[in-house]
């Protein structure tokens, strides 16, 4: 009997795993230059303005501001209505090489340099993500080279 003591608590423990919502990380991208504050409100002390198009990762949501962190790890308070549902993603690697494929034996179609917001196209294409540069190139970019997937 003692032998099989552990498992009654074993199967409740999954039960209560499998009880629990999984929480999405929640990427989103600021759809104009905006103030970042230190607390969620404009009386707040302002810390700095962050460009169009930076991806940033929702960390908070509280009554029309969002608390977020930069490819950087900051973190900082934008009101929600800057943010924007179009997804971004920022080049973190020197010079990111952006392929006609999803593999490195493909064709480079461009290159972006550290710091540059890529549309993203679509995410998890087996550790690659298809981008699109502003200027219309797309291509398929590793996902260690980028931040905010």
């Amino acid at each position: 009997m003692a032998k099989h003591a552990f498992l009654i608590p074993s199967a409740a423990f999954a039960l209560l795993l499998a009880s629990v919502p999984a929480f999405a990380i929640e990427y989103r991208s600021v759809e104009t230059a905006t103030v970042l504050y230190d607390a969620p409100s404009v009386k707040g002390k302002p810390l700095f303005v962050i460009r169009r198009h930076t991806p940033v990762e929702a960390v908070v949501n509280l009554e029309g501001w969002a608390k977020v962190r930069d490819a950087d790890g900051g973190l900082a308070w934008v009101e929600r209505r800057f943010l924007s549902e179009q997804r971004t993603v920022q080049v973190v690697a020197e010079r990111a090489q952006v392929r006609g494929e999803a593999n490195d034996a493909a064709s480079l179609a461009f290159e972006a340099e550290k710091g540059v917001a890529l549309e993203l196209i679509e995410a998890g294409v087996a550790g690659w993500a298809k981008v699109r540069h502003r200027d219309g190139q797309t291509g398929f970019v590793r996902g260690s080279q980028v931040w905010g997937l």
